[in-house]
Order: C-alpha cells, then structure tokens, then sequence
C-alpha cells in the first residue's frame, strides 16, 4: 500500500465558521468543546450517554454528494468523528426575518418550555425533523422526541409545537436550506483525501484516507481502538474513565457506508448507520424495521452502525439475533487479506470475539428470507423506547408442505454471555408438526441451551420464561395456515 499523505488538523464548519484544530485530545467530546472552549453553554449536559437529548445538535454531512443534517449526541461524540462536517448548535438558529427560528417560536407560544434545561435539544431534534418534513405526523414527531428526555413531562405541548412550525415559516426558506449549496461546496472543498493525524505515540487520533489506509492504519497500531459511531465507545470515557487510545474513527470512510443487494442477499458495509441502513431493510425484511426503531432514540441512531454492534461483541446488541437468524456472514480484514465466515461463529465467548489484532469488521451480508418463509423478532425491555434489551428473540421458520418443520433458526440476545442459537430447541423442533403440542414438548430444551443470568434488567427465571413465551407467540402468529409474517412487533415487559 502507497503511504498515505497526512494532515495534522481537524477541519469542519462549525455554524458559519470554517475550524481547523491542530490540539485534540482523541478522546475529547464535541460537547466539552463546545461548551469549554467555545463557550457556546445552550448544548447542555444532562446524562452524558446519549440518553437524555440535552445536548442534541446537528451534524451534517455529505452522503452521494448530497448534503443531509442529522441530531447527534454532543455528548458522546468525539472530534475526532467530525473532519470534514458541518456542526450546527443551538446558537445558530434563526428564522429568516433575523428573529427566532420557527421552531422557537412554536415552542414558545405552545409553552413546550418548562424548566428549559432540556429545551434546546428538543428545539434541535424539532429542526431536524421539519426539515426533512414540514407537515410531520404525530407518529413521526414522536419517533424524532425518542432521544428527548422532559423531566417535566411536557411532551403533549411539545408535540403541538411540533405540529404548529409551518404556521410560523417556510423550509425552504429556512438559512441551512437557504446556505446549503455554499455548504456544500465548502465541504466537498474539505475533501481532500490526507489522513489525518493528531498526537504522538499512544496518546493520538487517526482518521484514515480510505479504507485501504485504514486496513494500513491498523496493520500498524492492531490494538487501536476503532470508533464508528462511539454510541457505545463514549461512555467507555464518559462513564467508565477509560483510556481509548489511540483511536481511530472510521465514520466517514464513504468505502464503509454503501448498502447493496445482490441474488437475494443485502450487503450493509461496517460504518452504515441504523438510519441508513433503515429503508431497505424495513422494506425487503420487514420485522427489522421496528426493531431498528426501537434502538436509543433518533440521535443514537443516526450515529450507531451496525457494524459496530456486531463488533463490539455485547451479549445484548439488537441486530446479532436477528441476523443470525437469518443465516448471515459477516467480512473481516486485515491488510490486503479478506475472509468471510458465518456471523454467529464470530461470538466467541463474553468480550472475545473472532477478529485478530489488526482486523476489523468490513461488511455483513444479510440473506433476505425466502418467499412463503416465517420470520419475526420479539424484544422485551422495561419500557418501549430507548431501553436496552432484557432479552431479545428471532425466529426464521421454513414449514414443508404436510406443515412439519423443515428448518427453523432461533437466536437470542441477553440470555447467554453471547448472542446464541437455541440449537437444541431447533433440534426438538425440526421435523416435528408445527403445532402447539410440538411447542410445548420443546420448552425443556431451553434448560439445555440456555443459563441466563439475573442483573438489573431481568431475573434470570423471568428471562427463561420470557424466551420460552417469546416462541410460543412466534407459533401463534404463524400457526394455522396464516400467511407469512410481514411485521415482528416488540413489546415492553
């Protein structure tokens, strides 16, 4: 591989202003930025893990050239993530009169402000929204507020704000709108294909050229910590203190971020995020596109990859089960040398997967289920949104003709110390009637597959009786001739 050309300074816009920063620490949040050294305090700090959404912002970034605005954490978002975007606080806002912004204003005169701590990241999580629709159903200003927390518990008069924006201006000629081609340009003029570096030794940031620098990159710092979205990585700094260096983020390498779809199988590259990724996997696999909706708020989303879950390795990631469910495989590499290997083979143990110092996770391919084929997946948690998984099940079901079982694959998240197969329940089903008898014989074999453990979630004997209830729902929504499963719903314990 040809050495990389190297730049020692972040570039991106931050509201008007071009930045170029030569001292970042590479595990230095845009939040702390913005407010220690910027002094811009209305991005606060509420739980600083991405949960609460007080210190939304938008980043935007050039996606096939288009110029698209996301909300973000601040709080778990390095620097080092932003070369090459555009970060726009809550200061910038302003309607086009030079007074408040629509968004603003609605919230006022709808009283959506209470205390006003977590104002402005609802304010910003409501600018996101009405660009992308100025006319938003409630349905869809509810999944936009997912990653808002209101201690007051005001959401109904931050709902009507939300539907009353348009009354009070027009999207189009809204500033970001009105500024996007000179946006644009001025971030494709930040493109020019340099790593960029930051810091000596261990102490450093890297963000690779492309994904060939990468894999060179990583051929010589193996045990670089790699950060995609840093939804999990930024509480490894903001909760646990740890040290992450050096760092390499890989987030806007455009080679990580394309999705295709080739003789039936989706093939979603390392760095596609679960926004991304959501549109052709809610349309050719359908049960997935609740699940995704599911995951942190819209904020979490936008930055979390599915990649990233995969390799992170955690028993109670979302998108393993399902995926593994589905027969998937998943890309490694290392330098020029690539291999594929089936997903659930890459769950090694808890915290030890199958990848090698200096390898990192390229893209999964996901088969699409077969026509006439059952497919649904069930997750239980304490509350509906924005929780994690007590445990999560996914069930792929092929029935013969005479309504036996010619194949089923069951996997579940949070029951064991990695996502896993209930193999032996398969087994107890596998050529057997599809019927509750069939069922109801095969609940014993949950005790071989499966030991879960009791924490803060879920006690160990409700999470067995959970997953054992979770395929008796799967055989009451397939069984009896219906037609094949289109929707999964998820429930709240």
């Amino acid at each position: 591989m040809a050495r990389a050309r190297v730049r020692g300074e972040l570039r991106f816009l931050l509201n008007g202003e071009d930045v170029a920063l030569a001292d970042v620490g590479p595990d230095e949040t845009l939040l702390d930025y913005l407010r220690l050294r910027r002094s811009l305090r209305g991005t606060k700090e509420g739980c600083a893990e991405g949960d609460c959404g007080a210190c939304t912002v938008l980043v935007g970034k050039l996606a096939a050239g288009k110029l698209v605005y996301e909300s973000v954490n601040a709080c778990i978002r390095f620097l080092g993530s932003l070369d090459g975007c555009h970060v726009v606080t809550i200061e910038h806002l302003r309607g086009a009169d030079g007074g408040l912004h629509p968004v603003q204003q609605a919230m006022i005169d709808f009283h959506g402000s209470q205390c006003g701590f977590c104002t402005p990241g609802f304010v910003m999580s409501l600018y996101a929204l009405w660009m992308r629709s100025a006319s938003p159903s409630i349905a869809a200003i509810e999944k936009a507020l997912q990653g808002n927390l209101c201690r007051c518990t005001g959401y109904e008069a931050i709902v009507r704000a939300a539907q009353a924006v348009s009354r009070y201006g027009e999207t189009a000629k809204d500033p970001l709108a009105a500024e996007r081609r000179k946006v644009t340009a001025r971030l494709s003029a930040l493109k020019d294909g340099l790593r960029v570096e930051i810091g000596e030794g261990a102490r450093r940031l890297v963000v690779p050229a492309s994904v060939d620098d990468l894999a060179s990159v990583l051929d010589k710092s193996p045990n670089a910590t790699i950060v995609a979205g840093s939804t999990d990585v930024g509480l490894w700094v903001t909760k646990h203190m740890r040290d992450i260096s050096p760092v390499v983020f890989i987030g806007g390498l455009d080679g990580l971020r394309a999705m295709s779809m080739e003789k039936g199988v989706i093939t979603i590259g390392a760095g596609v995020t679960y926004s991304e990724a959501f549109a052709l996997l809610a349309r050719r696999i359908p049960p997935l596109g609740p699940l995704l909706d599911r995951i942190g708020g819209e904020q979490v989303r936008n930055m979390g990859t599915i990649g990233g879950n995969i390799a992170n390795g955690s028993p109670i990631g979302d998108t393993p089960p399902p995926l593994i469910a589905l027969g998937a495989s998943l890309t490694l590499r290392k330098g020029r040398k690539r291999r594929t290997i089936p997903l659930e083979s890459y769950f090694i143990a808890y915290g030890k997967q199958d990848r090698q110092p200096g390898e990192f996770v390229e893209a999964v391919h996901v088969p699409v289920p077969a026509k006439g084929s059952h497919f649904a997946v069930h997750k239980v948690t304490k509350r509906r949104d924005e929780d994690i998984t007590a445990t999560l099940g996914a069930f792929h079901l092929a029935l013969a003709k005479d309504g036996t079982v010619a194949s089923i694959r069951i996997a579940y998240g949070g029951m064991a110390a990695t996502p896993k197969r209930a193999r032996a329940v398969e087994a107890a089903l596998t050529g057997k009637p599809w019927t509750e008898a069939t069922v109801d014989a095969a609940l014993a074999a949950y005790d071989i597959d499966f030991t879960p453990l009791t924490d803060m979630r879920a006690s160990a004997e409700y999470r067995q009786l959970a997953a054992k209830n979770l395929l008796r729902r799967f055989l009451a929504e397939t069984a009896g001739g219906k037609a094949p499963l289109t929707v999964g719903r998820q429930e709240a314990a």
